[in-house]
C-alpha cells in the first residue's frame, strides 16, 4: 500500500513539474512573440512570469536580459546576464552570455571591459564569427578613442603653448609700452626743463634790460637834429675857448715884451 502511495506522489510531482514547465514554455513563447513584435516591455513581463515558474530557466533568463537590453536598460541587462554565468556550465551557452555581456558593456562605453567579455566568450565558444567581429569592432573603437584622446592632448598642449606665447607677447607688448611711455615722460621732462631754462634765462635782469632797453642808453638815443645842434654848440664853445686862449696868449706875449723893455 505504501508503495502505491509513494508511486502516486511521485507521479503527481512529475505531473506538477510538467505542468509548471508547460506554463514556463507558454510564457516564454508569448514573450518571444512580443519580442519579435518589438514589444520589449511586454515581453519582459512574460519572461519574468516564466522565471516565476522556473527560477533557473536559462532560456527565460537569457531572453529577459535581451528584453532589458532592447529597452536600453543596460545596467539591469548586465546584472541579468552576469547572474546566468554563476550557474551555467555549458560552454556554448556561456559563450552566448559573455557575448551579450560584451555588447551591453560596449553600449555603456566601457570598451576595455567589453573587449575582455568578448575574449571570454571566445574562450568558451571559439567558433563564433559574430563575437570575433564584435571583438575587432571594440578594438577599433578603443583605437579611435585613444587617437582622439591623443589628439585632444596635443591640442591641449598646443593651446597651452599658444596661450604661453600670447602671454609672453602681451607681456612684451606691455614692457614695450612701458618703455615707450617712460621715454615719452622723460622727453617731456627734458622739454619742460628746457622750456623752464629758457624762461629763467629771459627773466634774468640783464636780459630784461636788453629786452626793455638800458635807461641810460635810451637817454643817449637823440634825434639827428638834436645831435646836429649839439655838435654846432660844441663847435661854438670850442671857438670861444680858442679865442679865449688866443687872447690869453696875446696878453701874455704883450706883457712879456713890456717886461723885457723895462728891465733894459
Amino acid at each position: 500500500m505504501n508503495k502505491y502511495i509513494a508511486l502516486f506522489i511521485g507521479l503527481l510531482c512529475l505531473f506538477s513539474l510538467d505542468a509548471l514547465a508547460q506554463k514556463e514554455r507558454k510564457f516564454i513563447r508569448k514573450g518571444n512573440g512580443l519580442f519579435e513584435g518589438n514589444e520589449y516591455e511586454n515581453s519582459e513581463v512574460e519572461y519574468r512570469k516564466a522565471l516565476d515558474k522556473k527560477i533557473n530557466s536559462y532560456e527565460a533568463g537569457f531572453n529577459l536580459g535581451d528584453a532589458l537590453y532592447k529597452q536600453k536598460k543596460y545596467d539591469e541587462a548586465l546584472k541579468q546576464y552576469q547572474a546566468l554565468t554563476a550557474t551555467e556550465k555549458d560552454p556554448k551557452k556561456l559563450g552566448e552570455i559573455y557575448h551579450n555581456i560584451g555588447n551591453t558593456l560596449l553600449m555603456n562605453r566601457k570598451i576595455d571591459e567589453s573587449i575582455e567579455a568578448y575574449k571570454e566568450s571566445l574562450r568558451n565558444f571559439p567558433n563564433s564569427k559574430e563575437t570575433k567581429y564584435n571583438l575587432e569592432y571594440a578594438k577599433k573603437m578603443k583605437q579611435k578613442e585613444e587617437e582622439k584622446k591623443k589628439k585632444q592632448d596635443q591640442n591641449k598642449d598646443q593651446n597651452k603653448n599658444q596661450d604661453k606665447k600670447d602671454q609672453n607677447k602681451d607681456q612684451n607688448k606691455k614692457d614695450q609700452n612701458k618703455k615707450d611711455q617712460n621715454k615719452k615722460d622723460q622727453d617731456k621732462k627734458d622739454q619742460d626743463k628746457k622750456d623752464q631754462d629758457k624762461k629763467d634765462q629771459k627773466d634774468k635782469p640783464e636780459n630784461q634790460d636788453k629786452k626793455k632797453g638800458d635807461p641810460e642808453e635810451q637817454q643817449n638815443k637823440i634825434s639827428e637834429q638834436d645831435a646836429k645842434r649839439l655838435l654846432e654848440a660844441l663847435e661854438n664853445d670850442e671857438k670861444k675857448v680858442q679865442e679865449k686862449v688866443q687872447k690869453a696868449k696875446a696878453v701874455a706875449q704883450k706883457a712879456k715884451r713890456s717886461k723885457i723893455k723895462k728891465d733894459w
